[in-house]
């Protein structure tokens, strides 16, 4: 396989696990609130990097400086960025909710511009055009004035998620410059995660209980989390061997294959012609931001 062809493969292997997630989330909430959801989805995700170690683990590789910030990934992503995932799937549905969360070339660029000194292009322009017209168009109130088929609020869950995923990309690619194994930049940064949402359900008010975490809604979050792990892996995977502008388009593509899944299989939120056009735009205009930068 030619060497330029193996970020795109697992890019979209990413993009396909992520969709995947999407629909294992939109059927765990209808059971379970978010945030036990997304406390089970990464303690599973966690508890697969880690049965991998024996295999996978180099320990001389945790001496590196990249450790420090997988580390500091692990803070806010997936702990925070799941949990407005999640709750984004709650409250707009698989589709709607991965459309708006592959935003996150949009975010990208903006840190290239403010952080990198990148140049703003007419390509990034129209992408961006394109992205906020696809947001209004979801955010458009039936016959004008009646009431959405969502709050407008819930807009905001999987675009704050689509930003903190994109500083994450940003900071896994430098993180990778130092230590390159994609498995040990999941591992800590799930790791992390873990030990954050554990602590946040510690002080919690009411805490979820046993019966709660392992009753029938937690195994969609289970098989959430295990995607998840996959997914990561393979993201990293793409960044460590390709250009975050090669990678990131290819994982937008996940609402696609979000919506496809929705209606071939899982069959459980209405596809309408609005939702349609605007995954036909979102996708259209991160790749064009993408390969703009």
């Amino acid at each position: 396989m030619p060497p330029d062809i193996i970020p795109l493969v697992f890019a979209l292997a990413a993009a396909i696990a992520f969709a995947v997630g999407d629909q294992f989330q939109g059927r765990g909430v209808l059971v379970l609130d978010s945030r036990s959801g997304t406390l089970v989805s990464i303690l599973t995700s966690t508890a697969c990097f880690w049965v991998l170690a024996p295999f996978l683990l180099h320990p001389a590789e945790l001496a590196g400086a990249g450790i420090l910030i997988f580390a500091l990934i692990g803070v806010f992503r997936p702990a925070l960025s799941a949990n407005l995932s999640v709750a984004g799937v709650r409250h707009l549905g698989p589709t709607l909710s991965s459309t708006l969360a592959s935003t996150s070339p949009l975010f990208g660029t903006a840190l290239g511009i403010l952080w990198l000194g990148e140049d703003l292009t007419w390509p990034i322009a129209l992408g961006t055009a394109g992205i906020f017209g696809a947001i209004l168009l979801l955010s458009r109130r039936r016959g004008g004035s009646g009431p959405a088929d969502w709050p407008l609020w819930a807009l905001t869950l999987p675009i704050g998620a689509a930003a903190i995923r994109a500083l994450a990309h940003v900071l896994s690619k430098l993180g990778m410059e130092s230590v390159p194994d994609a498995y040990i930049a999941g591992l800590v940064s799930f790791t992390v995660s873990s030990a954050v949402l554990l602590s946040s359900q510690a002080v919690r008010r009411p805490r979820p209980s046993l019966a709660v975490l392992t009753g029938r809604g937690s195994w969609w979050f289970v098989g959430s989390g295990v995607t998840m792990a996959l997914a990561i892996t393979a993201l990293n995977q793409a960044l460590l061997e390709g250009r975050i502008i090669v990678v990131v388009p290819v994982v937008s593509a996940a609402p696609v294959f979000t919506m496809l899944l929705g209606m071939a299989f899982f069959r459980g939120e209405r596809v309408s012609a609005r939702l349609v056009a605007a995954v036909c735009i979102v996708v259209p205009s991160v790749i064009v931001i993408a390969l703009g930068r």
